[in-house]
């Protein structure tokens, strides 16, 4: 999921769909993990590409674009699955690319270890994963952190106007 928009904005859909930084921004990210999903699994496929979701949380309705890949893993993946985590973190959606360029710049900008923030949380039966990527993150003391992605493209109030509308917390 890259690409986010206030769904209650009239053609929001449209606007998202048809923003230059937006379609730049998915298109980086989408070619980013299937290259990781690559470092892990055979076969990796872009099943669905920049598709628009509705997201409802409290009252609000967010739009965001989303696609699908995947990639086939080897037999034996159940044995290997912390290797398999740890070879694909950080999460590319979170350190954009190139990774290893732009994570240098995030350890030298940011003066505070980010924790679990940005990392990611799961549930490992043996069988199956069911897991997620730390993207709004209440800590222990209350603060509650939401980030979001900058690119050359971006315009300080637009990312601003993103950062409030992905500011929610998703109970049902």
């Amino acid at each position: 999921m890259k690409g986010t928009i206030d769904a209650s904005l009239s053609k929001a859909k449209e606007l998202l769909l048809n923003n230059p930084k937006e379609q730049a921004e998915h298109a980086t990210i989408v070619d980013l993990l299937r290259n990781d999903l690559s470092l892990v699994s055979k076969s990796v496929q872009l099943l669905e590409y920049m598709q628009y979701q509705e997201v409802r949380a409290h009252g609000k309705r967010t739009g965001q674009l989303s696609s699908w890949i995947q990639g086939d893993l080897d037999a034996n993946y159940r044995q290997h699955m912390g290797d398999i985590i740890y070879a694909m973190l950080p999460v590319g959606s979170i350190s954009g690319a190139p990774k290893a360029k732009t994570v240098t710049h995030i350890s030298r900008i940011e003066h505070e270890d980010r924790g679990y923030y940005t990392g990611i949380a799961g549930i490992f039966d043996g069988n199956e994963l069911d897991s997620t990527v730390l993207i709004r993150f209440l800590e222990k003391d209350g603060t509650y952190r939401c980030g979001g992605g900058m690119t050359h493209q971006s315009e300080l109030s637009s990312e601003y106007k993103e950062l409030i509308q992905k500011m929610y917390v998703p109970i049902f």
